[in-house]
């Protein structure tokens, strides 16, 4: 639980006024990457032992896989009866990248339960956003889905949760103004020190290239397609969003999700927590096989078994770097398919072929 340790030293750094961003713990020397803000939700951390400490994470995130598991039912639009739900709950910590998240004593699964309890709330909901928002203050990355709803006509609930955002990063600013200074005027853009982007640990689009183009920083090689597939992304998510607010919307949130996961410079594989509403919803469109297929993949931990010790992973032969990076490769083919599908849906409606509800086909989407 190396990530749960900085997380505690974070913690401390608040309480004893230490540098927030000059420390490093563990063997691995890992140093504070989130925003002050995330740094006071973590003073909690050091009032029990390490021991108790590891344990409670370990509870709170399988409860929170759970949590994750109803929600992604909420969102296929499947109700959540407590016997599958367990089941899946069970099933699902044999995903690679929630196995990852309970090594690591990482706070992944807490931030998609944040995102995904506030955009599958109904609309019009009080407060609907100020999760979001939070979830935001604390790793910043949610911020696409704010983005997302701003492109899919949700001005107020975008507006929330920037409020929601800002209100963090100004608490932060409060308690913590040195810091605050010092993570958005130099630590944000500091991508390095999150950690290298060339080792199969990375499995965003910059891992993906760099791990290719056999150079540890990949630059304009990977920024320049990087850029084009956030635009990309949110508007294939932009676009099965307002196809179907119902049905669409599904598509909308996990192409989002995905779209970042991609784009992200440094997307750990415990980030990709997102498998778990992907395969719900898989599941609740009755494509059984596509759903087995996508669980097969992220229970396979293909990146873990190539040789990756020092800098191996950087000069690995060509077949094995479809290895290397499963997942970045299936986000790829996510928006490629959505494309796809989205692109047959406005030819079926210019060529006058009705559809009900004018909404495209959630089953279409993935074929």
């Amino acid at each position: 639980m190396a990530d749960l340790l900085v997380y505690r030293a974070e913690g401390e750094a608040v309480v004893h006024g230490g540098d927030l961003y000059g420390f490093t713990v563990t063997e691995w020397r890992l140093p504070a990457t989130y925003p002050p803000f995330a740094a006071v939700l973590f003073v909690p951390t050091t009032w029990i032992p390490v021991p108790a400490l590891k344990v409670a994470f370990l509870a709170g995130n399988a409860l929170l896989l759970a949590c994750l598991v109803a929600l992604s039912a909420r969102l296929a639009g499947r109700p959540a009866r407590l016997p599958p739900l367990c089941a899946a709950t069970a099933l699902a910590l044999w995903l690679e990248p929630v196995f990852q998240t309970l090594l690591f004593g990482q706070i992944n699964l807490a931030i998609a339960c944040l995102v995904l309890w506030d955009l599958t709330r109904p609309p019009g909901a009080r407060a609907r956003g100020v999760a979001l928002g939070i979830a935001t203050g604390i790793k910043l990355t949610p911020a696409i889905f704010i983005a997302y709803l701003f492109l899919t006509a949700r001005r107020k609930e975008a507006g929330v949760a920037t409020a929601s955002f800002v209100g963090t990063a100004l608490l932060g600013a409060l308690l913590l103004p040195s810091a605050t200074v010092d993570f958005w005027t130099r630590r944000l853009f500091e991508t390095g020190r999150v950690g290298k982007a060339w080792i199969v640990d990375n499995q965003s689009l910059q891992g993906l290239v760099a791990r290719v183009s056999v150079t540890e920083t990949p630059g304009l090689t990977w920024a320049i397609p990087a850029a084009g597939l956030a635009a990309t992304g949110l508007w294939l998510a932009t676009r099965a969003g307002r196809t179907d607010r119902v049905r669409g919307d599904r598509w909308g949130v996990l192409l989002t999700a995905f779209t970042a996961l991609l784009v992200c410079p440094i997307s750990w594989s415990h980030h990709w927590v997102w498998c778990v509403p992907l395969l719900a919803v898989l599941l609740a469109e009755a494509r059984a096989a596509l759903a087995l297929t996508t669980a097969a993949l992220f229970t396979a931990r293909t990146m873990w078994l190539l040789p990756h010790e020092g800098d191996r992973d950087l000069y690995l032969p060509w077949w094995q770097q479809p290895f290397a990076s499963p997942y970045p490769l299936l986000g790829l083919a996510l928006l490629a398919v959505a494309a796809v599908a989205l692109r047959r849906h406005s030819r079926a409606l210019r060529g006058g072929v009705p559809q009900p509800s004018a909404r495209i086909s959630s089953a279409s989407t993935i074929r």
